[in-house]
C-alpha cells in the first residue's frame, strides 16, 4: 500500500508541473489565490471578531453631493450605529465599518502609500480560499475518475459528458465572480462544504469549493499512465482500496503544485497595494479569466499550447513507468485487478495453453466497424466462440506485416467458430479519426469487427504495451494464450486450431494457412519518432525542440540516428517542413524503409549507399490521410543513408524498418 501511496504521489506531482495544466494556472493564480488575499480591514488574528450585521460599530461615512447640490467641506462624520450603512437618499455613501479603535482601509492603504509601501502590515485573519478550491479539485476529481465513466455507462450517457459539465460549471462560475448575486445561488447546494473551515464563510470564499469542483472535472484529461490505470479500475467497476489510495494519493500529488500556486497569488495580493485597493476589480478579472479558460477548452484551445511546448516533464515520468517497483504495481501498462491479475500467468508467444483467467470486458470502445449497423460486441455474448483480440493501428509497418496472418485466420476460420476483434488504440492523433480508421481498414483488407479504443480503456484493461499484441480466448471466456509483438504466427495459429477442437471436437478445419512471414531476422534501425516526446536518436544542430527552427546536418551522419536541414516545426506528433529546402538525412540498417507521412506534396527520397552512390531514387506523392509509405523495398539487410527533400506542409511522423 505505501507503494502505491508513493507512486500516486509522484505520478501526481509529475502531472501537476506537466505542460498539461498550464492551461489552468491562471484561474488558479487570479480566481484561486489573488482573490484570497486578506482584507485589511478585517481584524488581527486573535481579536474581535468581525461585527454581525446587528452589530455595533464605529461608521465613516463620506456623502457626496445630490445632483444639483453643493458639497460640505469637511471631515466624515464619525458616529456609532448599529448595523452597516450601504446607500443614502440622494447620493452616494462609502462605509467602512470596524470595531472602536481600528482604522478604516482607505486609512490603513493612505498611511502604507505614505511609508512607500514598506509599511509592515499586521497579521489578519486569513481567507481559506486557496484551500477551499485544491479540496473541491481534489474531491471531484477523484471521485469523477473513479466512478465517472461507469456511472456514464450505466446510464448510456456520452463519456465525454463530465467535460462539458465542467466547461459549463467553469463557465457560470466566472460570471457569478462578475454577478456576486448569481454566485450565491451557484454556491447554494455546496454552502456547508465551501464554508469548511471559514469563519461564517467570508464574501472571500464564496464560491472557492464550487471552483474547485468544476476545475476538478476539467482536469481529468491531464493523465499520465498512472491516471489510466486508475480510470480502467473504475470502468471495470473493480475499485478496491489500493485504486482508492492510489487515486487520492495522485489527486494530492497533483494538487501540491496548485496550492504553492494559489497560495504565492495570493500572497503577491497581499504584499502589493494596488490588489488592495482594487479588489472587486481584480475579482471581476479572475471571473474574465475563468470565462476565457471554458471557451478556450470548449475550443480545444490548450492542445495548441500544449503541442507548442517541449514535454519538459517527458523524461522524469519515463524514469518512473521504467522503475522496477512501478511496474510491479502497475504492471503491463494497468493497474492490477481482479479482473486482469491473471494474465501474469500467460508467457508471451508460449508453445502450450495456459489458463490466464476470465478474459476482462472490453471497456471505453468509442465506435464499432465492420458489425451490423455498428452494435457494440461483448465478449460474454460469445461464449462457445474462440476470440482472438488483436491490438493494432492502421500505420504501424509491424501490425501492417501481422494483418495479413490474422485476416487469413478470420477467412479460414470464421465458420468453425472464430471470432477476430481488432482493437484499434492510436498511437498517433490522426489515428483517432474514425475516418482514418476506415480508409486504413479499407487498404489492409481488415474486414473483421474493428473496436476503437481512443481512450486506452480496453488496452489497459488488458495491460498492454505492444502494437501488435494478440490474446487468445477459448469458448468458455478464459484466456489461454498472448503474444506481443511480431513473428510465431505458427505457433498462434496451432493454438487457435486447438481451442476450435476443443470447444466442437467434431468441427471440421481447412488446412493451415500459408501467409509469408516478413518479421525482421535481422538488427534494424529501431523505429524512430519525430514528435518531441517520443524523440531519442536525433544528430544534428542545434538541438530538437518545439516549434520552428532552422536546423544543419553534420558532416557525417552516425548509424542508426537522423538530422534535418532547413526550417522545420516539431511539435508532440512529428515534425512538419516550413520551408521549400526542408531535408532529412537518417542513417538505417534494414531491409525495407517505410515513413508514415502526412500533407499534401511530392517527397523526393534517394537511398545512398556507405561510399555515397545513389542505390535507389523514387519520388513518393503524399496525399489525403496520413500514412505510411515505402521508401525503400530491398532484397536483403543493408545499411546506408536516406536523404529526404520534403517541400513546405508535408509531416514527417516517424521512420519504420523491415
Amino acid at each position: 500500500m505505501e507503494t502505491l501511496v508513493l507512486i500516486g504521489l509522484l505520478g501526481g506531482l509529475i502531472t501537476g508541473i506537466s505542460p498539461c495544466i498550464l492551461p489552468m494556472l491562471p484561474v488558479i493564480f487570479f480566481a484561486g489565490g489573488v482573490q484570497g488575499a486578506r482584507d485589511p480591514r478585517e481584524p488581527e488574528a486573535g481579536g474581535d471578531t468581525p461585527p454581525d450585521d446587528d452589530s455595533a460599530g464605529t461608521v465613516e461615512v463620506a456623502v457626496a453631493a445630490p445632483p444639483g447640490g453643493a458639497a460640505r467641506p469637511g471631515s466624515p462624520l464619525r458616529f456609532d450605529v448599529p448595523t452597516a450603512v450601504r446607500t443614502a437618499a440622494g447620493g452616494r455613501v462609502e462605509t467602512g465599518i470596524a470595531p472602536a479603535g481600528a482604522r478604516s482601509a482607505d486609512a490603513v492603504a493612505a498611511a502604507d502609500d505614505a511609508d512607500g509601501g514598506e509599511r509592515p502590515a499586521k497579521r489578519r485573519s486569513r481567507s481559506w480560499r486557496p484551500y477551499l478550491v485544491i479540496a473541491g479539485l481534489v474531491l471531484s476529481f477523484s471521485v469523477m475518475t473513479l466512478l465517472g465513466s461507469l456511472v456514464l455507462g450505466a446510464l448510456g450517457l456520452p463519456q465525454d459528458l463530465l467535460r462539458w459539465v465542467g466547461i459549463v460549471l467553469l463557465a457560470a462560475l466566472g460570471i457569478g465572480m462578475i454577478v456576486p448575486r448569481f454566485e450565491e445561488v451557484l454556491e447554494r447546494p455546496f454552502l456547508r462544504l465551501a464554508s469548511l473551515g471559514a469563519r461564517r464563510s467570508s464574501g472571500q470564499d464564496r464560491g472557492a469549493f464550487l471552483l474547485g469542483l468544476g476545475l476538478g472535472v476539467l482536469y481529468v484529461p491531464c493523465a499520465g499512465p498512472v491516471l489510466a490505470a486508475i480510470t480502467v479500475a473504475g470502468a471495470t467497476g473493480e475499485i478496491g482500496p489500493g485504486t482508492v489510495v492510489l487515486t487520492v494519493s495522485f489527486a494530492v500529488g497533483a494538487a501540491i503544485p496548485l496550492l504553492v500556486f494559489a497560495l504565492a497569488g495570493r500572497r503577491v495580493a497581499e504584499r502589493v497595494s494596488a490588489f488592495r485597493r482594487h479588489q472587486r476589480g481584480i475579482r471581476v478579472a479572475g471571473g474574465v479569466v475563468v470565462l476565457l479558460l471554458a471557451g478556450a477548452l470548449a475550443l480545444n484551445l490548450p492542445q495548441q499550447l500544449q503541442r507548442a511546448l517541449p514535454d519538459y516533464t517527458g523524461a522524469l515520468q519515463q524514469k518512473v513507468d521504467e522503475n522496477a517497483s512501478v511496474q510491479d504495481a502497475l504492471d503491463l501498462g494497468g493497474i492490477v485487478t481482479d479482473a486482469n491479475r491473471e494474465l501474469s500467468n500467460c508467457s508471451n508467444g508460449s508453445p502450450e495453453l495456459a489458463d490466464c483467467g476470465t478474459a476482462p470486458p472490453l471497456t471505453g470502445i468509442t465506435r464499432w466497424l465492420n458489425t451490423p449497423d455498428g452494435k457494440a460486441l461483448d465478449l460474454a455474448d460469445l461464449r462457445g466462440k474462440v476470440v482472438l483480440l488483436d491490438f493494432w493501428t492502421y500505420s504501424c509497418i509491424n501490425c501492417q506485416r501481422a494483418i495479413p496472418h490474422v485476416a487469413a485466420w478470420y477467412d479460414a476460420y470464421e465458420d468453425a467458430g472464430l471470432e477476430v476483434i481488432g482493437v484499434h488504440t492510436p498511437e498517433f492523433a490522426f489515428e483517432r479519426e474514425t475516418r482514418n480508421v476506415v480508409a486504413g481498414a479499407r487498404d489492409l483488407g481488415v474486414d473483421y469487427p474493428i473496436a476503437q479504443d481512443n481512450s486506452y480503456s480496453t488496452w489497459t484493461t488488458y495491460r498492454n504495451r505492444y502494437w501488435p499484441a494478440e490474446y487468445l480466448i477459448d469458448a468458455e471466456g478464459t484466456v489461454r494464450y498472448i503474444k506481443h509483438g511480431e513473428g510465431d504466427y505458427g505457433v498462434t495459429e496451432q493454438h487457435v486450431r486447438d481451442l476450435l477442437q476443443d470447444a466442437d471436437p467434431d468441427v471440421e478445419l481447412p488446412a493451415p494457412t500459408d501467409v509469408a512471414d516478413t518479421t525482421p531476422g535481422e538488427e534494424t534501425t529501431p523505429e524512430t519518432y519525430l514528435a518531441l516526446n517520443k524523440v531519442f536518436n536525433y544528430s544534428g544542430d542545434p538541438a530538437y525542440g518545439s516549434g520552428e527552427e532552422t536546423y544543419t546536418h553534420p558532416d557525417e551522419q552516425p548509424r542508426d540516428t537522423f538530422s534535418l536541414g532547413g526550417t522545420w516545426d516539431a511539435d508532440f506528433q512529428g515534425a512538419t517542413a516550413a520551408s521549400d529546402d526542408a531535408t532529412l538525412r537518417l542513417a538505417y540498417r534494414s531491409t525495407d524503409v517505410y515513413a508514415v507521412l502526412g500533407g499534401e506534396g511530392t517527397v523526393s527520397a534517394r537511398v545512398l549507399a556507405p561510399d555515397g552512390s545513389v542505390r535507389e531514387e523514387r519520388d513518393v506523392d503524399v496525399a489525403g490521410n496520413p500514412t505510411l509509405y515505402d521508401l525503400l523495398r530491398g532484397d536483403g539487410p543493408t545499411d546506408g543513408t536516406v536523404e529526404l527533400d520534403v517541400p513546405e506542409g508535408v509531416t514527417v511522423y516517424t521512420f519504420t524498418f523491415g
